[in-house]
Protein backbone atom coordinates (compact mmCIF):
# COMPACT_ATOMS: atom_id res chain seq x y z
CA UNK A 1 0.00 0.00 0.00
CA UNK A 2 1.28 3.31 -0.82
CA UNK A 3 1.71 6.49 1.16
CA UNK A 4 0.98 10.24 0.94
CA UNK A 5 4.20 12.27 2.27
CA UNK A 6 3.90 16.55 2.21
CA UNK A 7 6.42 18.40 1.13
CA UNK A 8 7.24 22.29 0.81
CA UNK A 9 9.01 24.01 -2.59
CA UNK A 10 11.90 26.04 -2.58
CA UNK A 11 9.12 28.68 -2.35
CA UNK A 12 7.83 27.79 0.66
CA UNK A 13 4.96 26.04 -0.84
CA UNK A 14 3.19 23.33 0.62
CA UNK A 15 2.13 20.07 -1.83
CA UNK A 16 1.58 16.44 -1.60
CA UNK A 17 3.15 13.97 -3.19
CA UNK A 18 2.34 9.82 -3.43
CA UNK A 19 4.70 7.00 -3.28
CA UNK A 20 3.77 3.21 -4.44
CA UNK A 21 5.13 0.76 -6.35
CA UNK A 22 4.71 -0.74 -9.12
CA UNK A 23 3.06 -3.93 -10.68
CA UNK A 24 7.03 -4.69 -11.20
CA UNK A 25 7.49 -4.26 -7.91
CA UNK A 26 9.82 -0.93 -8.06
CA UNK A 27 9.03 1.91 -5.85
CA UNK A 28 7.71 5.15 -7.76
CA UNK A 29 6.30 8.80 -6.97
CA UNK A 30 4.09 11.01 -8.49
CA UNK A 31 4.45 14.93 -7.15
CA UNK A 32 2.84 17.86 -7.53
CA UNK A 33 -0.78 17.46 -5.69
CA UNK A 34 -1.95 20.97 -4.45
CA UNK A 35 -5.14 18.86 -1.58
CA UNK A 36 -3.69 16.14 0.66
CA UNK A 37 -7.48 14.73 -0.69
CA UNK A 38 -6.51 14.39 -4.44
CA UNK A 39 -2.99 12.92 -3.84
CA UNK A 40 -5.21 10.36 -1.67
CA UNK A 41 -7.99 9.99 -4.15
CA UNK A 42 -4.77 9.27 -7.21
CA UNK A 43 -3.16 6.98 -4.55
CA UNK A 44 -6.71 4.80 -4.29
CA UNK A 45 -7.03 4.97 -8.37
CA UNK A 46 -3.30 3.77 -8.44
CA UNK A 47 -4.35 0.85 -6.24
CA UNK A 48 -7.49 -0.21 -7.77
CA UNK A 49 -5.99 -0.23 -10.86
CA UNK A 50 -3.17 -2.12 -9.44
CA UNK A 51 -5.87 -4.83 -8.48
CA UNK A 52 -8.05 -4.89 -11.44
CA UNK A 53 -4.96 -5.30 -13.69
CA UNK A 54 -5.25 -2.40 -15.56
CA UNK A 55 -2.17 0.58 -13.79
CA UNK A 56 -1.25 2.85 -15.74
CA UNK A 57 2.23 4.15 -15.55
CA UNK A 58 2.13 8.40 -15.58
CA UNK A 59 5.09 7.71 -17.95
CA UNK A 60 3.71 6.12 -20.52
CA UNK A 61 0.80 8.18 -20.64
CA UNK A 62 3.19 11.39 -21.53
CA UNK A 63 3.87 9.36 -24.82
CA UNK A 64 2.76 11.64 -27.95
CA UNK A 65 -0.17 10.32 -29.75
CA UNK A 66 1.92 10.49 -33.41
CA UNK A 67 4.69 8.44 -31.64
CA UNK A 68 1.84 5.85 -31.29
CA UNK A 69 0.13 6.77 -34.58
CA UNK A 70 3.59 5.56 -36.48
CA UNK A 71 3.61 2.07 -35.19
CA UNK A 72 -0.03 1.55 -36.36
CA UNK A 73 -0.05 3.05 -39.70
CA UNK A 74 3.11 0.70 -40.71
CA UNK A 75 1.06 -2.35 -39.18
CA UNK A 76 -2.35 -1.12 -40.98
CA UNK A 77 -0.48 -0.99 -44.63
CA UNK A 78 0.81 -4.79 -43.88
CA UNK A 79 -2.73 -5.48 -44.01
CA UNK A 80 -5.09 -3.37 -46.05
CA UNK A 81 -5.36 -2.93 -49.65
CA UNK A 82 -2.77 0.62 -51.01
CA UNK A 83 -5.93 2.67 -51.93
CA UNK A 84 -7.64 2.26 -48.18
CA UNK A 85 -4.13 2.57 -46.47
CA UNK A 86 -3.92 5.65 -48.70
CA UNK A 87 -7.40 7.34 -47.82
CA UNK A 88 -5.97 5.92 -43.79
CA UNK A 89 -2.82 7.90 -44.07
CA UNK A 90 -4.64 10.71 -45.79
CA UNK A 91 -7.16 11.24 -42.74
CA UNK A 92 -4.30 10.98 -40.18
CA UNK A 93 -2.12 13.58 -41.97
CA UNK A 94 -4.97 16.04 -42.76
CA UNK A 95 -7.69 16.30 -39.57
CA UNK A 96 -5.88 14.07 -37.35
CA UNK A 97 -2.11 14.45 -37.12
CA UNK A 98 -2.28 18.68 -36.74
CA UNK A 99 -5.09 18.72 -33.77
CA UNK A 100 -3.75 15.59 -31.92
CA UNK A 101 -0.47 14.23 -32.76
CA UNK A 102 1.91 16.60 -30.39
CA UNK A 103 -0.69 15.55 -27.54
CA UNK A 104 0.20 13.21 -24.76
CA UNK A 105 -1.88 10.02 -24.87
CA UNK A 106 -3.14 10.43 -21.57
CA UNK A 107 -3.81 14.13 -21.87
CA UNK A 108 -6.34 13.74 -24.12
CA UNK A 109 -10.52 14.16 -22.52
CA UNK A 110 -13.42 12.37 -23.97
CA UNK A 111 -15.34 16.32 -23.89
CA UNK A 112 -11.97 17.43 -26.40
CA UNK A 113 -12.84 14.47 -28.81
CA UNK A 114 -16.22 15.16 -28.86
CA UNK A 115 -15.51 19.03 -29.29
CA UNK A 116 -13.49 18.07 -32.08
CA UNK A 117 -15.74 16.00 -33.83
CA UNK A 118 -18.73 18.52 -33.42
CA UNK A 119 -16.24 21.24 -35.55
CA UNK A 120 -15.41 18.91 -37.91
CA UNK A 121 -19.07 18.41 -38.80
CA UNK A 122 -20.16 21.56 -39.43
CA UNK A 123 -17.18 21.69 -42.19
CA UNK A 124 -16.88 18.33 -43.36
CA UNK A 125 -19.05 15.68 -44.81
CA UNK A 126 -20.03 12.64 -42.21
CA UNK A 127 -17.79 10.24 -44.33
CA UNK A 128 -14.87 12.30 -43.81
CA UNK A 129 -15.63 12.74 -40.21
CA UNK A 130 -16.37 8.92 -39.18
CA UNK A 131 -13.04 8.02 -41.20
CA UNK A 132 -11.12 11.13 -38.94
CA UNK A 133 -12.58 9.53 -35.77
CA UNK A 134 -12.10 6.41 -36.74
CA UNK A 135 -8.74 7.15 -36.79
CA UNK A 136 -8.00 8.78 -33.60
CA UNK A 137 -10.09 6.09 -31.72
CA UNK A 138 -7.99 2.86 -33.29
CA UNK A 139 -4.55 4.96 -32.27
CA UNK A 140 -5.75 5.57 -29.06
CA UNK A 141 -6.69 1.30 -28.87
CA UNK A 142 -3.45 0.81 -29.31
CA UNK A 143 -2.22 2.94 -26.40
CA UNK A 144 -4.96 0.92 -23.96
CA UNK A 145 -3.49 -2.20 -25.29
CA UNK A 146 -0.18 -1.01 -24.21
CA UNK A 147 -1.35 0.30 -20.58
CA UNK A 148 -0.66 3.86 -21.50
CA UNK A 149 -4.27 4.89 -20.86
CA UNK A 150 -6.94 2.68 -18.79
CA UNK A 151 -9.78 3.46 -21.54
CA UNK A 152 -10.29 4.96 -24.35
CA UNK A 153 -11.92 8.34 -24.42
CA UNK A 154 -12.50 8.25 -28.26
CA UNK A 155 -15.32 5.42 -27.66
CA UNK A 156 -18.50 6.43 -26.79
CA UNK A 157 -18.48 10.51 -28.42
CA UNK A 158 -21.37 11.48 -30.84
CA UNK A 159 -21.05 11.03 -34.75
CA UNK A 160 -22.65 12.03 -37.41
CA UNK A 161 -24.45 9.81 -39.41
CA UNK A 162 -24.27 9.34 -42.82
CA UNK A 163 -26.97 10.67 -45.47
CA UNK A 164 -27.10 6.99 -47.99
CA UNK A 165 -27.76 8.86 -51.42
CA UNK A 166 -30.21 7.00 -53.63
CA UNK A 167 -28.31 4.65 -55.98
CA UNK A 168 -28.96 5.31 -59.89
CA UNK A 169 -29.78 1.80 -61.66
CA UNK A 170 -29.84 1.70 -65.54
CA UNK A 171 -32.34 -0.40 -67.28
CA UNK A 172 -31.30 -2.42 -70.16
CA UNK A 173 -32.25 0.14 -72.73
CA UNK A 174 -30.10 3.17 -71.12
CA UNK A 175 -26.78 0.33 -70.80
CA UNK A 176 -27.47 -0.09 -74.45
CA UNK A 177 -27.39 3.48 -75.24
CA UNK A 178 -24.51 4.17 -72.97
CA UNK A 179 -22.32 1.39 -74.33
CA UNK A 180 -22.87 2.84 -77.99
CA UNK A 181 -22.08 6.43 -77.05
CA UNK A 182 -19.28 4.98 -75.53
CA UNK A 183 -15.53 4.77 -76.35
CA UNK A 184 -15.58 1.28 -74.91
CA UNK A 185 -18.65 -0.49 -75.75
CA UNK A 186 -17.76 -4.15 -74.56
CA UNK A 187 -16.36 -2.42 -71.63
CA UNK A 188 -19.36 -0.85 -70.52
CA UNK A 189 -21.59 -4.02 -71.35
CA UNK A 190 -19.47 -6.08 -69.10
CA UNK A 191 -19.56 -3.83 -65.63
CA UNK A 192 -23.40 -3.39 -66.47
CA UNK A 193 -24.05 -7.06 -66.48
CA UNK A 194 -21.64 -8.47 -64.23
CA UNK A 195 -20.83 -5.84 -61.50
CA UNK A 196 -17.51 -6.51 -61.17
CA UNK A 197 -15.43 -2.96 -59.96
CA UNK A 198 -13.21 -1.39 -62.11
CA UNK A 199 -10.22 -2.86 -60.88
CA UNK A 200 -11.11 -6.45 -61.27
CA UNK A 201 -12.44 -5.93 -64.73
CA UNK A 202 -9.18 -4.03 -65.92
CA UNK A 203 -7.21 -6.78 -63.63
CA UNK A 204 -8.80 -9.41 -65.94
CA UNK A 205 -6.59 -11.41 -68.24
CA UNK A 206 -6.89 -13.74 -71.07
CA UNK A 207 -6.47 -16.80 -68.93
CA UNK A 208 -9.06 -15.78 -66.65
CA UNK A 209 -12.01 -16.41 -69.46
CA UNK A 210 -13.55 -19.60 -69.51
CA UNK A 211 -15.32 -19.40 -72.68
CA UNK A 212 -17.36 -22.62 -72.36
CA UNK A 213 -19.19 -21.79 -69.45
CA UNK A 214 -19.32 -18.21 -69.84
CA UNK A 215 -17.78 -17.30 -66.89
CA UNK A 216 -14.42 -15.06 -65.86
CA UNK A 217 -12.18 -15.53 -62.80
CA UNK A 218 -11.93 -12.71 -61.08
CA UNK A 219 -8.25 -13.04 -59.55
CA UNK A 220 -6.42 -9.53 -59.41
CA UNK A 221 -7.55 -6.26 -58.97
CA UNK A 222 -5.72 -3.07 -60.03
CA UNK A 223 -5.98 0.12 -58.36
CA UNK A 224 -4.35 3.76 -59.05
CA UNK A 225 -2.17 4.86 -55.92
CA UNK A 226 -0.83 7.79 -56.05
CA UNK A 227 -0.20 7.83 -60.12
CA UNK A 228 0.77 4.13 -60.12
CA UNK A 229 -0.97 1.04 -60.79
CA UNK A 230 -1.25 -1.69 -57.74
CA UNK A 231 -2.30 -4.90 -58.65
CA UNK A 232 -3.30 -6.91 -56.09
CA UNK A 233 -6.45 -9.52 -55.07
CA UNK A 234 -9.38 -8.96 -55.26
CA UNK A 235 -11.47 -6.77 -52.00
CA UNK A 236 -12.20 -9.48 -50.24
CA UNK A 237 -8.82 -11.34 -50.97
CA UNK A 238 -11.04 -14.18 -52.31
CA UNK A 239 -11.20 -15.17 -55.88
CA UNK A 240 -14.50 -15.97 -57.40
CA UNK A 241 -16.17 -17.29 -60.75
CA UNK A 242 -18.36 -14.97 -62.55
CA UNK A 243 -21.16 -15.60 -65.27
CA UNK A 244 -21.19 -12.97 -68.42
CA UNK A 245 -24.40 -12.91 -70.94
CA UNK A 246 -24.07 -15.22 -73.63
CA UNK A 247 -24.58 -11.98 -76.08
CA UNK A 248 -21.12 -10.44 -74.78
CA UNK A 249 -19.60 -14.20 -76.11
CA UNK A 250 -18.71 -13.26 -79.16
CA UNK A 251 -17.45 -9.57 -78.03
CA UNK A 252 -14.93 -11.02 -75.64
CA UNK A 253 -14.10 -13.85 -77.99
CA UNK A 254 -12.73 -10.91 -80.27
CA UNK A 255 -11.30 -9.47 -77.18
CA UNK A 256 -9.49 -12.42 -76.82
CA UNK A 257 -8.08 -12.66 -80.17
CA UNK A 258 -4.04 -12.57 -81.39
CA UNK A 259 -3.29 -12.32 -77.34
CA UNK A 260 -1.59 -14.41 -74.98
CA UNK A 261 -3.12 -15.92 -71.86
CA UNK A 262 -1.39 -13.85 -69.75
CA UNK A 263 -2.47 -10.38 -71.45
CA UNK A 264 -4.90 -8.12 -69.84
CA UNK A 265 -8.59 -8.88 -71.65
CA UNK A 266 -9.46 -4.70 -71.94
CA UNK A 267 -6.90 -2.79 -73.61
CA UNK A 268 -3.93 -3.46 -75.21
CA UNK A 269 -2.82 -6.41 -72.73
CA UNK A 270 0.28 -4.84 -71.43
CA UNK A 271 -0.88 -1.94 -69.66
CA UNK A 272 -3.84 -1.37 -67.37
CA UNK A 273 -6.65 0.74 -68.41
CA UNK A 274 -7.11 3.87 -66.19
CA UNK A 275 -10.37 4.97 -64.62
CA UNK A 276 -11.21 7.76 -67.02
CA UNK A 277 -11.36 11.59 -65.52
CA UNK A 278 -14.66 11.64 -63.80
CA UNK A 279 -15.39 15.24 -65.60
CA UNK A 280 -12.87 14.82 -69.06
CA UNK A 281 -12.82 11.32 -69.41
CA UNK A 282 -14.21 8.71 -72.12
CA UNK A 283 -16.87 7.50 -69.38
CA UNK A 284 -18.23 10.93 -68.79
CA UNK A 285 -18.44 12.00 -72.47
CA UNK A 286 -20.41 8.81 -73.29
CA UNK A 287 -22.74 10.19 -70.74
CA UNK A 288 -23.15 13.18 -71.73
CA UNK A 289 -23.85 12.22 -75.63
CA UNK A 290 -26.66 9.91 -73.88
CA UNK A 291 -27.95 13.32 -71.59
CA UNK A 292 -27.89 15.49 -74.62
CA UNK A 293 -30.45 12.96 -76.24
CA UNK A 294 -32.32 12.12 -73.05
CA UNK A 295 -32.42 14.59 -70.26
CA UNK A 296 -33.83 11.79 -67.78
CA UNK A 297 -30.73 9.45 -67.85
CA UNK A 298 -29.16 9.85 -64.88
CA UNK A 299 -25.49 11.03 -64.10
CA UNK A 300 -23.47 7.99 -63.57
CA UNK A 301 -20.07 6.64 -62.91
CA UNK A 302 -18.01 3.35 -64.08
CA UNK A 303 -18.68 2.38 -60.41
CA UNK A 304 -22.44 2.68 -61.02
CA UNK A 305 -22.74 0.15 -63.50
CA UNK A 306 -22.02 -2.15 -60.50
CA UNK A 307 -25.60 -1.05 -58.64
CA UNK A 308 -27.11 -1.52 -62.05
CA UNK A 309 -25.55 -5.12 -62.47
CA UNK A 310 -27.42 -6.14 -58.94
CA UNK A 311 -30.50 -4.42 -60.24
CA UNK A 312 -30.53 -5.84 -63.61
CA UNK A 313 -30.19 -9.37 -61.66
CA UNK A 314 -32.59 -9.13 -59.04
CA UNK A 315 -34.50 -8.26 -61.43
CA UNK A 316 -34.18 -10.83 -63.83
CA UNK A 317 -34.57 -13.54 -60.55
CA UNK A 318 -31.69 -13.57 -59.01
CA UNK A 319 -31.39 -14.23 -55.20
CA UNK A 320 -29.21 -12.56 -52.40
CA UNK A 321 -27.15 -15.23 -52.39
CA UNK A 322 -26.29 -15.30 -56.01
CA UNK A 323 -26.07 -11.46 -55.92
CA UNK A 324 -23.45 -11.53 -53.24
CA UNK A 325 -21.45 -14.43 -55.47
CA UNK A 326 -21.30 -11.72 -58.38
CA UNK A 327 -20.58 -9.12 -56.89
CA UNK A 328 -18.09 -10.20 -54.02
CA UNK A 329 -19.47 -9.43 -51.04
CA UNK A 330 -18.09 -10.21 -47.61
CA UNK A 331 -21.35 -11.64 -46.75
CA UNK A 332 -25.48 -11.98 -47.88
CA UNK A 333 -26.35 -9.41 -45.04
CA UNK A 334 -24.21 -6.65 -46.82
CA UNK A 335 -25.63 -7.43 -49.96
CA UNK A 336 -28.84 -6.67 -48.39
CA UNK A 337 -28.23 -3.77 -46.71
CA UNK A 338 -26.22 -2.41 -49.42
CA UNK A 339 -29.76 -3.32 -51.72
CA UNK A 340 -32.11 -2.98 -49.49
CA UNK A 341 -34.45 -0.90 -52.19
CA UNK A 342 -34.29 -3.83 -54.57
CA UNK A 343 -35.12 -6.52 -52.42
CA UNK A 344 -38.16 -4.29 -51.31
CA UNK A 345 -39.41 -4.48 -54.72
CA UNK A 346 -39.26 -8.45 -54.69
CA UNK A 347 -40.93 -8.38 -51.21
CA UNK A 348 -44.09 -6.83 -53.37
CA UNK A 349 -43.82 -9.41 -55.90
CA UNK A 350 -44.02 -12.24 -53.75
CA UNK A 351 -46.76 -10.58 -52.01
CA UNK A 352 -48.49 -10.72 -55.09
CA UNK A 353 -47.60 -13.86 -55.82
CA UNK A 354 -49.03 -15.46 -53.09
CA UNK A 355 -52.38 -13.60 -53.49
CA UNK A 356 -52.73 -15.37 -56.86
CA UNK A 357 -51.47 -18.85 -55.50
CA UNK A 358 -54.23 -18.58 -52.96
CA UNK A 359 -56.75 -17.34 -55.03
CA UNK A 360 -56.23 -20.65 -57.21
CA UNK A 361 -56.61 -22.65 -54.83
CA UNK A 362 -59.51 -21.69 -53.12
CA UNK A 363 -61.40 -21.41 -56.97
CA UNK A 364 -60.23 -25.02 -57.34
CA UNK A 365 -61.60 -26.05 -53.69
CA UNK A 366 -64.94 -24.23 -54.69
CA UNK A 367 -65.47 -25.73 -58.04
CA UNK A 368 -67.29 -29.43 -57.69
CA UNK A 369 -65.41 -31.99 -59.53
CA UNK A 370 -65.28 -32.35 -63.32
CA UNK A 371 -66.42 -29.12 -63.84
CA UNK A 372 -63.91 -26.63 -66.04
CA UNK A 373 -63.32 -22.97 -64.94
CA UNK A 374 -64.08 -21.78 -68.51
Amino acid sequence: MGSVYAYETKAGKKLYRIVYRRPDHKQTQERGFTRRRDAELRLAEVEIGKAKGDYVNPADAREDIASIATGWLRAREQVMKPSSYQALRGSWETHVQSRWGSRSVGGVKHSEVQDWVTELSRERAATTVLRAHGVLAAILDVAVKDRRVSRNVARGVALPRKVSKSKPYLTHEQVDALAAASRYPVLVLFLAYTGLRWGEATGLRVKHVDALRRRVSVEENAVLVGGVVHVGTPKTHEARSVPYPAFLSLAIARLCEGKRREDLLFGDGDAHMRLPNSVRGWFAFGVKRVRDADEEFPRVTPHDLRHTAASLAISAGANVKAVQRMLGHASASMTLDTYADLFDDDLDGVATALDHARRAAVVAEVLPRGTSRT
